[in-house]
């Protein structure tokens, strides 16, 4: 050990070198109990050590206690409930169901995790006027009908890879395969394969142990699938099928509505609105700082062009009218609108798509608004064969043109005329002369209160275009080398043969589109989207967009950095530190204690920060004998889940077809559990456990081929993000995430007003980068390759609308009034509202975006625009003000930019002296530059000054230095430990009280008899005071933390 040299001849020595070696032996075992004393006796005993999520206030319930025992035998079964010590039986916790209420009266109610979704008692909605702050909204329930069970016996592809089982990396604990080695030479999409064409897995079964249930407590309203196989839950259309079925559908450019016979236009059609950028709502100062707008939003229930029909708009005096959905896709659906027994109106509903279509069959047309028109003409001639155009210019200022493709269109394709006349009754309403079967279509002009720029070029695009539409989007995609290509598909219907598509491309899209793409882009042609910038038209039938994919490919299990990729080179120093931390944190806080929760959130956030406490000590300290008794109690905790023994066990709804918590069905509230039943947030829930079980697999491969662990794993990676839903039919193609949008909707089975929305960005990132891992674990390339190419899409999509940096034109898509707050909050698809759904409180706001810290995260949030917001919300002391588990979040996240600085935090408790000027994240090994980071210069101990130390339980670094001035007693910092006895004061253990210990020290490091030990690396001095473990999220560890601060910072 450090600072004792040479024993054996000591011991032989004079006198007073003997007495030095009483000494320093006792300072070791006051250091050592130091080392214990990291985590106070009362804390240690509770087993429940970490708060399990940021802020929370609930209590835990003890269970009845029995004698303790030694732990976990290594050779136990995975049965879980065989498997659990009477240690940790003794202290096992659950907490309450959680019920997740907001009052309307206390919007900002403090909740135990940041609810991501919108349950019917609490969505967030956007009124007709004006948008307000989030108020409840009435719950729906009811029995949701069955379909036909899909079948588990699916085709093989029919294109694309060879699917390998998992392959042998060798020893358990060695890394034999390093992770900045993985990728694949080839596989999936290298050579012209589709990667959206392989399954999953080819087992398609489901787990034994999960049951089945037929209904579901949220109805599926008006479907009518044409086809076996899941329904889409978290998609744009949902609108369409749950609730009253009356709120807004968002295609952007354009949003649809069933009006039911309510607002302006009291239609019973369906309703076309498009809002410009100037008619966008603001609400007030946000409270936090930023003298941004808090939130902006544009006006629902518009109705600016509605399209009826005659039986329609007699409403419910002939029988009533009914919304039915058919093809209920990923990126389309067709809506029908129903009256008198028969379908009167159907329209063919897609993203992004150039114009609205209504389909008639012997129907009487309706042309209504809720806005007005001041005028109504008739294109005169023929523009195109059998089609007729009007121009609607409304008391707005904007132009609409209404496309009339008459007649069969068979008919139509061979020449003949077809017509529509139009009977203008007032300034809101118009109607048919005769009965009508063909299309309509409207398109909006640019312009309106934003001036004619690209009306004209839009009106010739439109006119030549009428008369196709587009039905659906089918999605492909390749790799090649570093480079990822995705193409939409678009499938169109209509006068295909002589009519181009028009389709509106979002910011992020345009920023990407292969040169071929881009060649077809209108750029003059452009319409205002609500949530997602300036969208623009695009001319063809399909897009490619391109990504570069070379950075995800070199993301492993340890901490990574764009410019250095992956760390595990740490120095001894840092080592020894942090393995004494690691052993409390692995075997002292009761593993299977914290990871029994009655919440797939709260469970998968403890699994997930003992996973990556076990890629630190193997992989980054290399200690495999601790991580081998880390890694066998996390096999047990992991198997609670995976046999389905956990409170509320896992489901097979085959209503909707998904894997669902039983926590709604048991306790029959709809928010349990976050709303996991009614399919919310699954891919942060679901990305936990995959990233646990890429862990166990990279560091156990004979784990992951138990056939039992691999189809648990896969099945929840199945869940959500199924490639294709043709070839597994158990679930929708990519619950959550939306390739159009190009990131994930969390929102479930519920209405909502504004739309689909997402609160954690980061979660988001976090669960791709799951399915990255859980891919090169078990040598799944397929998946491999498209979880890189959907993290370089993400990465894009989440910087343009999400992450708010002003020295990135990218990143300033967003209203200007808006951006100054960094990051989004809670973003729908009509609003962006800078709050989160459990508080207002800036740490919560900006650090939701944030969690969890794990390799990838410096490649979604870069160093600008991490110093941006730090240097805005939390420097000068600001971030040592924030709550509980959100402290050490935001110092974890400050890490990115000082790792030194946030290690000192992290160490020995303390502030960083300002954030205005970050160390570089990888500075040279004993730089010690960088605001907030304290270098540790070479110091002599005793004749002499002050003492600088390295704050080490266990070990204490004796450095040379220049002049003594005095003589200072040595400390041992103790985080979080303010007076934990036994010598200890402030977080300190004193480690020298006695003069004669202190003179017998300085004497024989005077006459050279002791030799000053080497430092390889210069670890920064810990600060003191504020730090503990209740400053730790759920999620994560003190291990972790600091594990990650020195691999970024070459500690």
């Amino acid at each position: 050990m450090i600072g004792i040299l040479n024993t054996e001849r000591q011991r032989h020595s004079t006198p007073i070198a003997w007495l030095l070696l009483l000494w320093l032996t006792a300072l070791l075992q006051i250091q050592q109990a130091a080392c214990l004393a990291i985590i106070p006796e009362s804390i240690r005993a509770r087993r429940d050590y970490y708060p399990l999520a940021p802020g929370w206030t609930g209590f835990l319930n003890q269970k009845e206690t029995t004698p303790e025992s030694s732990g976990v035998d290594a050779d136990a079964s995975t049965n879980v409930r065989a498997a659990i010590t009477s240690d940790d039986a003794s202290n096992l916790s659950a907490r309450d169901p959680i019920t997740s209420e907001i009052n309307p009266n206390q919007p900002y109610k403090t909740a135990p995790r940041p609810i991501s979704k919108t349950s019917p008692k609490m969505a967030v909605t956007t009124p007709l006027v004006a948008p307000s702050p989030s108020y409840p909204f009435p719950p729906y329930r009811g029995t949701g009908s069955k379909p036909s069970p899909a079948s588990s016996q699916s085709s093989h592809p029919p294109k694309g890879y060879s699917q390998q089982p998992p392959k042998p990396k060798g020893d358990s604990n060695s890394n034999s395969k390093p992770s900045d080695d993985y990728p694949p030479s080839d596989g999936a999409g290298g050579a012209g394969g589709d990667l959206f064409s392989t399954p999953i897995t080819s087992d398609l079964s489901l787990p034994a142990c999960l049951q089945t249930q037929p209904d579901h407590p949220a109805p599926r309203k008006g479907i009518k699938q044409s086809q076996e196989g899941a329904i889409p839950t978290n998609k744009f259309h949902a609108n369409f099928f749950l609730g009253s079925q009356s709120s807004s559908v968002w295609t952007h450019p354009y949003s649809l509505q069933w009006p039911k016979g309510q607002g302006d236009s009291g239609a019973w059609g369906l309703a076309v609105s498009h809002v410009d950028a100037s008619q966008r709502f603001f609400g007030e100062k946000d409270p936090n700082g930023s003298r941004a707008a808090r939130w902006f939003a544009s006006p629902v229930g518009r109705a600016d062009v509605v399209l009826s029909e005659e039986e329609l708009e007699k409403g419910n005096a002939t029988g009533g009218v009914e919304l039915t959905t058919q093809d209920v896709k990923e990126h389309s659906v067709r809506m029908q609108l129903s009256a008198g027994g028969g379908v009167r109106l159907e329209a063919p509903v897609v993203q992004g798509m150039g114009m609205v279509t209504a389909l008639y069959k012997q129907g009487t047309p309706v042309i209504k608004s809720g806005i007005g028109w001041s005028m109504v003409t008739k294109a005169m001639g023929v523009m195109k064969t059998g089609v007729v155009k009007y121009r609607l210019v409304m008391h707005d200022g904007a132009t609409w043109l209404l496309y009339a493709t008459g007649g069969d269109v068979s008919a139509i394709k061979r020449g003949e005329l077809g017509g529509l006349d139009l009977d203008v009754q007032g300034n809101n309403t118009a109607v048919a002369k005769g009965s009508f079967t063909g299309m309509l279509q409207l398109a909006k002009l640019p312009g309106g209160g934003n001036g004619t720029e690209g009306a004209a070029d839009a009106e010739k695009l439109f006119d030549a275009a009428c008369g196709t539409y587009a039905t659906g989007v089918e999605l492909s995609g390749s790799v090649d080398g570093q480079k990822g290509r995705y193409t939409f598909h678009f499938q169109k219907e209509g006068l295909a043969s002589n009519s181009g598509l028009v389709m509106f491309a979002l910011p992020h899209h345009q920023a990407s589109f292969s040169s071929e793409t881009a060649s077809k882009v209108a750029s003059s042609v452009k319409l205002d989207t609500t949530t997602k910038g300036v969208a623009v038209a695009v001319v063809g039938d399909e897009w490619t967009l391109e990504e570069d994919i070379s950075k995800p490919l070199s993301i492993g299990f340890v901490p990574w950095t764009p410019e250095a990729g992956s760390v595990k080179d740490i120095s001894d120093t840092a080592k020894e530190y942090i393995k004494n931390v690691a052993q409390q944190e692995l075997l002292s806080t009761g593993m299977l204690n914290q990871t029994d929760q009655p919440s797939m959130y709260y469970g998968g956030k403890a699994l997930a920060k003992f996973a990556a406490m076990l890629v630190a000590v193997n992989d980054v300290l290399g200690d495999t004998d601790l991580a081998k008794k880390g890694l066998e109690q996390l096999k047990v905790a992991f198997a609670r889940y995976a046999e389905n023994q956990q409170k509320y066990p896992l489901v097979y709804d085959e209503s909707w077809g998904g894997i669902v918590s039983s926590a709604s069905y048991t306790t029959g509230d709809s928010g349990s559990d976050f709303g996991n039943t009614y399919y919310n947030d699954h891919h942060f829930h679901y990305g936990y456990f995959i990233y646990t079980g890429a862990v166990l697999a990279h560091l156990d491969p004979s784990w992951a081929s138990s056939s039992s662990n691999l189809q648990y794993v896969n099945s929840l990676v199945r869940d959500v993000a199924n490639p294709s839903a043709s070839l597994d039919p158990h679930f929708p193609a990519f619950r959550t995430f939306d390739w159009y949008h190009g990131h994930s909707w969390a929102h479930g089975l519920y209405e909502s007003s504004d739309g689909k929305d997402q609160e954690s960005s980061s979660e988001d990132s976090m669960h791709v980068y799951a399915l990255l891992m859980w891919a090169q674990a078990t040598d799944n390339q397929a998946l491999y390759q498209r979880s890189a190419l959907q993290l370089s899409l993400l990465r894009r999509s989440l910087n343009s609308y999400y992450l708010y940096s002003s020295s990135d034109p990218g990143s300033q898509i967003q209203p200007k009034e808006f951006t100054p707050n960094k990051v989004a909050g809670v973003l729908f698809e009509n609003k962006i509202d800078h709050v989160t759904f459990f508080g207002n409180k800036k740490e919560y706001i900006q650090g939701i975006h944030m969690i969890p810290l794990l390799p990838h995260t410096m490649f979604i949030r870069d160093k600008e625009f991490v110093k941006e917001e730090w240097e805005q919300y939390f420097a000068g002391g600001g971030a040592d003000q924030a709550e509980g588990g959100w402290k050490g979040v935001l110092y974890g996240n400050y890490a990115t930019i000082d790792p030194k600085g946030a290690w000192e935090v992290f160490a020995g408790a303390g502030v960083p002296s300002g954030g205005s000027q970050p160390a570089d994240p990888a500075p040279a090994p004993g730089n010690g530059t960088g605001n907030g980071t304290s270098t540790v210069e070479p110091t002599l101990i005793p004749t002499s000054t002050s003492t600088s130390t390295v704050s080490t339980p266990g070990l204490t670094t004796l450095t040379p230095t220049a002049t003594p001035t005095s003589t200072s007693v040595p400390t041992i910092p103790v985080p979080g430990v303010p007076d934990s006895g036994n010598g200890t004061t402030n977080g300190t253990v004193s480690a020298m009280t006695s003069k004669m210990a202190r003179r017998t020290i300085r004497r024989a490091l005077e006459k050279g008899k002791m030799k000053m030990p080497s430092v390889r690396a210069s670890v920064p001095k810990a600060k003191r005071g504020g730090f503990s473990a209740e400053n730790l999220d759920g999620g994560a560890s003190l291990t972790w933390y600091l594990t990650w601060c020195a691999a970024l910072g070459g500690l």
